[in-house]
């Protein structure tokens, strides 16, 4: 049947249903150039507002995972068990996590992404490390995962192409948020990698792309069900994002505090949520008695942490880059800091120089915002709250636009904490 790509735009566009063949034939008409980036931009557009049900959203997947060529890491000694976060601000956790599982048995093949809108992406963040290098042939990844136990790298171009087409396309047309989009590009990816199981860390809040509790239920759910329909053992854990994880959300801001954390520091709500996902994975993989913990205070995780960067050209003992320029922002009051919303200290760091606005930008590796007061801390009037920093001064003033209101000064009537886990989805 022959196909073409105004039909497929305009059937989503009236709020029609995909057919497999439509599908199947955009796709790889897509990942091929005969349908332009524009065109698919118009489809993804339709998508986000008029959704896909269950079956479109399978088959997209598999048409994206069809693209291109599936991993095998049978040929390892151990078990295999990667992570996904749907992204959020100040969200280090792979950074830590996967030495720490590495460090408890398991294997841990962390394909990762870079940033998109005002959240982070692991790759811009380890980039910061002197010498890093994110892309890795696939022999050169199963040699580090050989010999380290765990790799973080970019997903290679023959990994679900299409994905890496309309991952960088999604970024710089507004549908980041469209849920099947969402869950069909991790997945892809995911799948395609052939890990033999998955831990899911969806967020949920302001700086979240899921903002409800249910919409993070319904993103779970479809991406545990197309793990498990695919054979990847699969589980979700929904995770607050109305705050930012940790003290920092930048790049070398973040690396920073994440060695804080595998020397036995580090803020703790990252190490709570570090070892919350680490049992998820070790359990998922069926090491059930490992404890991580006790790896996180033991060293082992760091030594995991410094093999794994050393075998991907970085220097762990390297000074990692500063921001030349830095801007105090000040607590206007005493009392209890009630709210800090993770949205806005997220654009904040972006327009300070850590994220990008087009898929070709450039991030700075020093750029960011560095919190010195977390909600529930008592604050007095006049001492430092943020500190923003970048390479270019004249940031400053459009980040502090973003950070109005950002932040209550109140009692400690006035807050109520909020637990990291909120929710576990199998």
């Amino acid at each position: 049947m022959a196909m073409d790509v105004i039909s497929v735009i305009r059937t989503k566009r009236d709020r029609g249903e995909l057919t497999d063949e439509q599908i199947d034939w955009v796709i790889d008409a897509y990942t091929r150039g005969e349908v332009a980036d524009e065109q698919m931009s118009a489809l993804a557009m339709a998508i986000l507002l008029n959704g896909m049900n269950r079956r479109e959203i399978a088959r997209w997947t598999a048409a994206m995972i069809a693209s291109g060529e599936r991993m095998d890491f049978s040929s390892l000694s151990r078990p295999t068990a990667d992570k996904h976060s749907t992204g959020g601000v100040g969200d280090k956790i792979t950074l830590p996590l996967a030495p720490l599982v590495a460090a408890c048995g398991a294997a841990v093949p962390q394909l990762s992404g870079r940033g998109l809108g005002h959240t982070g992406g692991t790759l811009d963040k380890l980039e910061s490390i002197p010498g890093w290098r994110a892309l890795l042939s696939n022999e050169e990844m199963l040699h580090v995962l050989d010999t380290t136990g765990a790799v973080i790298c970019a997903a290679g171009d023959g990994l679900a192409p299409a994905d890496k087409k309309l991952y960088a396309l999604r970024d710089v047309t507004g549908t980041v948020e469209a849920i099947p989009l969402i869950a069909s590009s991790i997945m892809s990816k995911k799948i395609a990698e052939g890990t033999g199981s998955l831990v899911l860390d969806v967020k949920v809040g302001s700086g979240a792309f899921m903002k409800t509790i249910e919409d993070a239920r319904e993103l779970a759910s479809t991406m545990v069900g197309l793990g498990t329909y695919h054979g990847v053992k699969t589980v979700a854990l929904l995770t607050d994002m109305s705050t930012p994880l940790g003290r920092t959300a930048g790049n070398a801001l973040e690396v920073r505090e994440s060695v804080e954390v595998l020397a036995g520091g580090g803020p703790a709500d990252v190490v709570e949520l570090t070892i919350a996902l680490a049992r998820e994975m070790l359990d998922a993989a069926g090491l059930k008695d490992a404890d991580p913990a006790k790896a996180l205070a033991d060293g082992s995780a760091m030594d995991v942490w410094r093999r794994m960067i050393a075998a991907q050209g970085g220097d762990p003992d390297a000074e990692l880059p500063v921001a030349r320029e830095q801007h105090v922002v000040k607590a206007p009051s005493s009392g209890v800091l009630t709210r800090l919303d993770a949205y806005d200290v997220g654009v904040a760091a972006w327009r300070l120089g850590a994220g990008r606005a087009r898929k070709e930008d450039p991030v700075q590796a020093g750029a960011g915002v560095e919190m010195h007061a977390k909600p529930g801390d008592r604050v007095t009037e006049g001492q430092p709250l943020l500190t923003l920093h970048t390479d270019t001064p004249d940031r400053f003033a459009y980040a502090l636009q973003s950070l109005e209101g950002s932040f209550d000064i109140g009692s400690d009537a006035d807050f109520t904490a909020t637990p990291v886990v909120l929710e576990r989805i199998v």
